[in-house]
């Protein structure tokens, strides 16, 4: 499968991003040339480039091609804009932001996860890039901040105010909001003053786990 990765790279691409309304051509570039595979488990290749999200490990998952695909849109992630990524899970998002040319910051709970993806980045040279963090998402990384954009990639069940203290004036964060159940994929733009929030669409990720998430 490693083989013709490329192939079906595109062809997940073709068949499940651009006919969804996916149009930004930076981020439909990046999603046919990284190799998903190298971010899911071995038992899980054949599945890497289907059309749902797969589990990784310590009860993570990987989301969705077209999820990852719209909430990278969405993000507006342009090259040199700071970006901080909350739930680093196996680096795939983390790599996808990487080859956009942002400069990403990226928390995640787990040492042994950080570390997997720290290693899934090294092999495809992205990690120069990336600043890895241990420890609770749900606070954000105030030290290296402000960030031009956040994006979570767990559910919360409301958008921590300590994100917008963290986001730079023109910003925007990315964010599934819900219970664990059902949650709604949420974009806020913040112009210094006043927050903007905008619903996108139904989702389901795994919850933020923190004392600002579940």
């Amino acid at each position: 499968m490693c083989e013709n990765y490329s192939d079906r790279a595109l062809k997940m691409v073709q068949t499940q991003l651009r006919p969804r309304g996916i149009h930004d051509e930076a981020v439909l570039r990046v999603m046919s040339t990284i190799p998903r595979h190298f971010f899911v488990p071995h038992a899980d290749l054949d599945d890497a480039y289907s059309d749902r999200a797969l589990p990784t490990h310590e009860g993570q998952t990987i989301s969705q091609p077209y999820v990852v695909a719209l909430m990278t849109q969405l993000l507006e992630a342009q090259p040199g804009v700071r970006v901080l990524e909350v739930g680093t899970g196996s680096g795939y998002q983390t790599a996808i932001l990487a080859s956009l040319g942002a400069q990403v910051v990226t928390v995640e709970r787990s040492r042994w996860l950080s570390q997997e993806a720290r290693g899934n980045l090294e092999k495809l040279k992205l990690a120069g890039s990336v600043v890895f963090i241990v420890g609770d998402g749900s606070l954000g990384e105030p030290t290296l901040g402000p960030y031009d954009r956040i994006l979570v990639t767990a559910a919360a069940p409301r958008l921590p105010k300590c994100y917008l203290d963290q986001l730079k004036t023109g910003g925007r964060i990315v964010i599934p909001v819900g219970d664990h159940e059902t949650q709604t994929l949420m974009s806020y733009d913040f112009d210094g003053q006043k927050v903007t929030a905008q619903e996108h669409i139904a989702v389901r990720f795994v919850p933020l786990v923190g004392e600002q998430g579940f």
